[in-house]
C-alpha cells in the first residue's frame, strides 16, 4: 500500500508471485479493505499523507482482528529516524526503497509461512563492535547478523529494552555500519558460552540499511530446490 501509483504497481507486480494482491492509496482504505478481506500480509510505505505507514502498522497491531497479520514497512528517507519509527511501530520487517525484487519476495514468503515467520535469516560473523550508552563506552564481538539486528558477545549486559549506539566494520570489506539499537534479550555467561545481548536495529539510515541488506543477502545459503517448488 502506497500513495504513489508507480510504487504500488511495482510492489504488486513483485508480490503477485506469492499470492493475490490488493492495492490501495491510503491508510484509511487499507483499514477498510483489511476488515473486508482479512489480509495475510500488509506492505506499506512509511511516508504517506494524513495517516502514515507507521501509524497504520500500530493500528493493525492493536486490532483484535489483525494483530497477527505480518506488516512490512518501506522506508525512503535518508534520515535514520524513519527506520526507527517503523521498527517501534511493530513492523515485522523494514525494507529500504528502491525495492529489491528478490528481497521483497524472500520477506513475503517467509512471513506468509507461519513456521518461518519468527526470525529473519542470519549469517555468522566475527567482528569487533563498539557500544556506547550515556554512561560509558565499551567493546564487544558481533557473532551473527541479520537485516534486523545482531548478537553481540559483551562483558557488560544491559537490561531488556535498554537502548545504545553501536558501530562496526562489516567483515570482508562490507563497509562501516552504525545504528542505535535496542536490547531484546540477554544471555549470561556460562561454562560453555560467553555473555551477550541480542540487539535490534533502530535508527538506521537508508544507505546503511541497503548495504546491510545486500551484505546479508549475498552470504545467505541458496534455498533448497525440490521437485514441485522451492523452500
Amino acid at each position: 500500500m502506497d500513495d504513489t501509483p508507480l510504487l504500488r504497481e511495482l510492489a504488486a507486480h513483485i508480490l503477485s508471485r506469492v499470492g493475490r494482491v490488493h492495492t490501495v492509496a491510503s491508510a484509511a482504505e487499507a483499514m477498510t479493505l483489511a476488515r473486508v478481506i482479512g489480509p495475510d500480509l500488509v506492505v506499506a510505505d512509511v511516508t504517506m499523507p494524513e495517516v502514515d505507514g507507521a501509524e497504520l502498522c500500530r493500528r493493525l497491531k492493536r486490532s483484535a482482528l489483525h494483530r497477527d497479520v505480518p506488516v512490512v514497512l518501506l522506508t525512503g528517507s535518508e534520515h535514520a529516524e524513519e527506520h526507527s519509527r517503523a521498527v517501534r511501530a511493530g513492523a515485522d520487517d523494514v525494507l529500504p526503497r528502491p525495492l529489491e525484487r528478490h528481497t521483497l519476495l524472500e520477506v513475503a514468503r517467509r512471513l506468509l509461512d507461519e513456521n518461518e515467520r519468527r526470525g529473519r535469516p542470519r549469517i555468522p560473523i566475527a567482528a569487533p563492535v563498539c557500544l556506547r550508552n550515556p554512561r560509558r563506552a565499551w567493546c564487544g564481538t558481533a557473532r551473527n547478523l541479520s537485516r534486523g539486528g545482531l548478537f553481540v558477545e559483551s562483558s557488560e549486559l544491559l537490561h531488556a529494552h535498554a537502548e545504545l549506539e553501536l558501530a562496526l566494520e562489516l567483515p570482508e570489506s562490507g563497509g562501516p555500519l552504525s545504528s542505535t539499537a535496542q536490547v531484546i534479550w540477554t544471555r549470561p555467561r556460562s561454562a560453555t558460552q560467553a555473555a551477550g545481548m541480542g540487539l535490534r536495529f533502530l535508527a538506521l539510515d537508508r544507505a546503511s540499511a541497503r548495504r546491510l541488506s545486500e551484505y546479508v543477502g549475498e552470504r545467505l545459503p541458496a534455498p533448497l530446490v525440490r521437485a514441485g517448488g522451492t523452500r
